[in-house]
């Protein structure tokens, strides 16, 4: 199935993507990823002119048949876009042994450390620096294992809380845990705080014990099921996820997902591991086929289970639906180095929490602020329209390019999953808003 999705997908024109789902014919016209229906005699116009390379002719189509506009993204970067998330590397330092772990067992290249009281309420400072009421911004706890450094969670948790009450902000709290750590009063603290909390598990039991064990090299999974369990049961405010990072030893992504959903997980997400820093099971060419396929299977007991009116969290699939039906266009992956930053345990600045201690992405530290001139040509050179073979793609606003910490390393391998798995999401998204168009009333 995925190599036929993949020829599907290919990225035969820049300005027009067709998809067939089933049902009806669509066009998708990149210029603010809209979407449209269209006839079998249309459809067969743009394909043929599509494939022929002719992109004034069918510029002229998509103008006769009115689905023309004025370009939505332009080249021009952001410029000094405010701080409105921080993600804080609390511990740089982890009690397991993931040998695929971007951060080098958390310390990321140096010496065990964690991050000081004041580094941290200086980086609320940060956060909340600029911020006018009715603004929202996000801080997120990450590591190595955050919970490593416990009271500095605890202690700028409630400085942001503070600060935010006083301001008129709204604030949301998040954080990424190996689970291993987590107690009952941590479950009652995030609680409190309505913390987004995602636990990295790479599936279920023995499966998840090679790849995630301890030091040692014990397994770790009835651990961390004992550990999250109490969180799993009293998460009202609070959201427990699931982050399954996906390797060549892990790809029944059908059973992982059924297994957490079944014991409660808010949601479900899947992530291919694209790049190690010792190039462990990163996935190759086949792994990403095998991973598209199964994420279909997946996907398609989401439509299954949409259409039956049930509740079926699987994350990459409900984010899919939702940026779709908005139309979500833009020329980045994420608010990496514009209006997201990490912060090193020392106070250093960086483009987001995989570029801790990385030159490539530093911007700045804590004491001396933004490195403005550093951000503008992390912003200018990291833009879709400047990356290649991004700017003949259809599927550029949807992708922004890809991780940028992935892609500097790796370039990227991932793109023809990548086109497949969202041509395929294109088709579903067409048939639930045929049969369950109350399914995208809140979306908007």
């Amino acid at each position: 199935m995925s190599s036929e999705l993949i020829e599907r997908a290919a990225p035969l024109s820049a300005d027009a993507h067709l998809v067939d789902s089933g049902e009806r014919l669509h066009l998708l016209v990149p210029n603010g990823n809209r979407l449209y229906d269209v006839d079998a005699q249309i459809y067969e116009r743009i394909d043929r002119l599509r494939r022929s390379g002719d992109s004034a002719a069918l510029a002229a189509l998509l103008e006769e048949i009115g689905v023309d506009a004025p370009r939505y993204v332009d080249d021009t970067p952001p410029r000094e876009p405010p701080v409105r998330a921080l993600s804080l590397a609390v511990a740089q330092k982890c009690n397991l042994g993931c040998s695929y772990c971007y951060a080098q067992g958390g310390g990321f290249g140096g010496a065990a450390t964690r991050m000081e009281l004041q580094t941290a309420l200086d980086s609320v400072d940060l956060l909340f620096s600029d911020v006018r009421a009715g603004e929202r911004v996000n801080l997120t706890f990450l590591g190595g294992e955050p919970l490593l450094n416990r009271p500095v969670i605890y202690a700028a948790t409630r400085r942001a809380r503070q600060v935010a009450d006083d301001r008129g902000v709204r604030v949301t709290f998040s954080m990424t845990t190996n689970g291993t750590q987590l107690t009952e009063a941590d479950g009652d603290f995030f609680e409190q705080h309505g913390f987004a909390v995602t636990v990295s598990l790479d599936g279920l039991g023995a499966v998840h014990d090679v790849l995630r064990p301890y030091r040692s090299g014990r397994g770790s999974f009835d651990r961390v099921l004992e550990r999250v369990v109490p969180l799993l049961e009293r998460q009202r405010r609070m959201q427990v996820s699931a982050r399954v990072t996906v390797t060549p030893q892990n790809l029944d992504l059908k059973q992982t997902l059924d297994g957490f959903v079944g014991l409660g997980f808010h949601s479900v997400g899947f992530s291919p591991l694209l790049r190690a820093p010792n190039g462990e099971h990163e996935l190759d060419g086949a792994g990403l086929a095998a991973m598209l396929d199964e994420m279909v299977r997946c996907g398609t007991e989401f439509e299954r289970r949409v259409i039956a009116g049930d509740r079926y969290p699987f994350a990459n699939a409900v984010n899919a639906m939702r940026e779709i039906h908005r139309g979500t266009h833009r020329p980045y992956p994420c608010g990496a180095g514009a209006g997201y930053l990490g912060v090193s345990a020392d106070g250093a600045l960086a483009a987001c929490h995989r570029f801790v201690g990385d030159e490539e992405g530093a911007l700045g530290d804590l004491a001396a602020g933004v490195d403005r001139e550093r951000q503008a040509r992390w912003l200018h050179d990291r833009h879709v329209h400047r990356q290649e073979p991004c700017r003949s793609c259809w599927a550029r606003y949807m992708c922004g390019g890809g991780c940028h910490h992935e892609v500097i390393a790796r370039d990227r391998p991932a793109c023809g999953y990548i086109r497949g798995w969202l041509h395929w999401c294109i088709g579903a998204y067409a048939r639930l808003l045929e049969r369950r168009p109350d399914y995208f009333a809140a979306t908007r």
